[in-house]
C-alpha cells in the first residue's frame, strides 16, 4: 500500500482520466491520497474523478489542453493551496505520428512541447517544493520507443529517450533530499486511446499490459527509481539499448507497422 506519509496528502495526475491514469487516479484513491486530476476531455475525466471520491477522497479536476499557453499557470492556480506529494506525469502520448521532413513542423513542436517542456516545468514546480518539504515522488510515464529510433514516431521516441536521461539526473538530485524520481517505461497497454488508434493487440506472441498492472507496479516501485521497465519488458529494453545495428532499426520499424490498422501502414 503506497505510504500517504510520504506522498500525499494530495497528488497531481496530469492524463488522469482514462487508461493508465485512471488507474493511477484508483488506486491512490484506494490509498487515501487526494487527487488533482488533469485532462482534456470533461467527460471521462469527470467519470474518473467521480470514481475517486467514491473512495472516499477529495478530488480537484482541470479540464484543459496542456499545450495550451495558460495551462502551467492554472495548475499552479489550482494547487498552491495544497501540500502535493506526488506528481504523475501521464500524458505524454505521441499526438502526431509522420515522416519527419514532410510532417507538419507544428504538430511536430506539440509532441516536443507536451514531453518536454510542460513536464519540465511541472516538474520543476512541484519538486522544488516536494525537495523544501523533504519528501515526496515525481513518476514520469515513459515508452519502450525511447530505447530505439523508429520511422514515423522519430521525435516521440526521441522524447521519451530524452525523458528517461531525465529522469536519471533528477533522481540523483533529489534522493538526498527524500524525494522519489520513477520513470516508469510502459510497453504496449490496453488503453481506449491505443484502441481509438487502431492498434492491433491481437498479433501472436505480442505481449500486452493491463493500465491496472502497469500503475500498480510504478507506485509499488516509486522508491526503486530511476527507472523501471514494467509489463515484463525489460528484456527488449535490454536489447534496445545497444549499439543500434541497421536490421534492428528495420526489425523495429517492421513491428510497430504491424501494430497498425491495415491503411494506415
Amino acid at each position: 500500500m503506497l505510504d500517504k506519509g510520504v506522498y500525499g496528502p494530495w497528488a497531481v495526475v496530469a492524463g488522469g482520466s482514462e487508461g493508465v491514469g485512471a488507474s493511477f487516479a484508483r488506486q491512490l484513491a484506494d490509498a487515501g491520497v487526494n487527487l488533482v486530476l488533469i485532462a482534456r476531455k470533461p467527460e471521462p475525466l469527470d467519470a474518473t474523478a467521480e470514481e475517486a471520491r467514491a473512495r472516499g477522497v477529495e478530488v480537484r479536476t482541470l479540464a484543459l489542453d496542456l499545450l495550451a499557453p495558460d495551462a502551467v499557470d492554472r495548475i499552479r492556480a489550482a494547487t498552491d493551496d495544497l501540500e502535493v506529494g506526488l506528481l504523475v506525469f501521464n500524458a505524454g502520448a505521441n499526438s502526431y505520428g509522420h515522416e519527419f521532413v514532410s510532417g507538419d513542423l507544428d504538430r511536430v513542436r506539440g509532441v516536443l512541447d507536451l514531453n518536454i517542456t510542460v513536464q519540465l516545468a511541472l516538474t520543476h514546480h512541484f519538486g522544488a517544493r516536494m525537495k523544501d518539504r523533504g519528501r515526496g515522488g515525481i513518476l514520469l510515464v515513459g515508452s519502450l520507443a525511447g530505447y530505439l529510433g523508429q520511422a514515423t514516431i522519430s521525435v516521440y521516441s526521441a522524447v521519451k529517450a530524452f525523458g528517461r536521461v531525465f529522469a536519471e539526473g533528477l533522481w540523483l538530485e533529489l534522493q538526498p533530499h527524500g524525494v522519489h524520481v520513477l520513470e516508469l517505461v510502459l510497453g504496449v497497454t490496453r488503453t481506449p486511446a491505443m484502441e481509438r488508434a487502431g492498434l492491433r493487440m491481437d498479433l501472436p506472441g505480442l505481449r500486452v499490459a493491463e493500465p491496472d498492472d502497469v500503475a500498480r507496479e510504478g507506485l509499488a516501485h516509486l522508491p526503486d527509481g530511476p527507472v523501471r521497465v514494467a509489463g515484463g519488458n525489460g528484456a527488449t529494453a535490454e536489447a534496445r539499448s545497444g549499439f543500434p545495428r541497421a536490421d534492428l532499426v528495420r526489425g523495429a520499424h517492421e513491428a510497430s507497422r504491424r501494430l497498425l490498422p491495415a491503411g494506415d501502414r
